[in-house]
């Protein structure tokens, strides 16, 4: 089973709880938006601490170097079957500054061709209910359990 894992900024702006969320780059992402967007994560080692990967995978795709107090959200497993590790962390970013690693895909499947594709072709902001339409399914509980965490005392 591949393992990814990955941050969850959020921030409070005018009073309302807002998480950054990635959109992944690449054709086959182009024109796909509602349950596409995902937290930035990425894959990890066996043995590896899965939140310095979860660190270290913000910055790739992000470029922030990310330093705060992390909260576990727990896991999730996403429909491809992968398993997901995920903290919050409390922050600020803007998206217009994103600059995200690139990757190589074969690009049309089955072509033989390979294209460089960025990891994340954009970042933003979004409201805790719009984040439940644009995030990838799987990774919804993920914002509940943020939800939960703050608003204990």
């Amino acid at each position: 089973m591949k393992r990814s894992a990955g941050i969850l900024l959020y921030n409070l702006a005018a009073g309302e709880l807002r998480v950054l969320l990635v959109h992944p780059g690449g054709p086959f992402w182009a024109r796909k938006d509602a349950g596409a967007w995902s937290i930035p994560k990425g894959e990890y080692e066996p043995g590896e601490d899965p939140l310095r990967a979860a660190i270290r995978e913000f910055g790739e795709e992000t470029g922030m170097a990310l330093k705060g107090d992390f909260r576990a959200l727990g896991g999730i497993v996403q429909k491809s079957g992968k398993a997901v590790a995920a903290w919050a962390c409390e922050g600020d970013f803007d998206p217009a500054k994103l600059v995200s690693n690139f990757c190589e895909i074969e690009w049309p499947p089955r072509s033989g061709k390979r294209v460089q594709i960025p990891e994340a072709d954009r970042a933003e902001w979004f409201t805790l209910d719009k984040a439940r339409l644009k995030l990838n399914p799987a990774q919804v509980p993920f914002l509940d359990r943020l939800a939960a965490h703050l608003a204990r005392p």
